[in-house]
């Protein structure tokens, strides 16, 4: 097993970039069948995190689109501080378009719970949901989930978009923190 250190923290690869790309490819595939005849759909990605996600996945998306980004924060370190800080909104319209979320990674839902109540008083269309990855075992909302990449275990992961105090985000994989 591929292992790497950042700061104090040992982590091991759980999941190799060409199973991710693959993962991507699937999501895609199901975005564009249930969008392909809707009027200019709007992605809104949530950075720092899904940056990565984001951009591989438009590179598979084949029907005309808008994409913009909201900057959330809500971890400090290795766990979530159950508070929720807009840092950059979006200047879209929003108004009677389909919108489709894109999140690295759904844990709690406290984020996505606010993305979602946010979102809806700006009145749009609908809103999907789609993830890259999803922990249901730490899931605490009753927001659907329309695309989900892959379910993964309640276990801190950095890469690809994933960080650990502002490091890892760059790598191609994605580690598990090794206890």
């Amino acid at each position: 097993m591929k292992k790497i250190k950042l700061k104090d923290k040992e982590f091991g690869v759980s999941l190799d970039s060409e199973e991710i790309q693959k993962i991507i490819k699937q999501l895609a595939q199901k975005i564009n069948n249930d969008f392909k005849d809707k009027e200019t759909p709007l992605f809104i990605s949530i950075l720092n995190g899904s940056f990565m996600f984001t951009a591989d996945l438009l590179k598979h998306i084949d029907f005309n689109c808008e994409i913009t980004f909201l900057k959330l924060s809500s971890y400090l370190g290795t766990s979530t501080t159950g508070n929720v800080k807009e840092l950059i909104g979006i200047n879209e319209k929003i108004q009677g378009r389909h919108v489709i979320v894109l999140e690295d990674i759904v844990d709690t839902g406290i984020t996505l719970e606010q993305i979602v109540h946010d979102l809806k008083r700006l009145k749009p269309a609908d809103i999907r949901i789609s993830t890259f990855l999803f922990k249901p075992d730490a899931y605490k909302k009753d927001i659907k989930i329309d695309y989900i990449g892959k379910e993964i275990p309640n276990d801190f992961i950095i890469g690809y978009g994933l960080d650990y105090d502002g490091l890892g985000r760059n790598l191609a994989d994605i580690y598990t923190l090794i206890q």
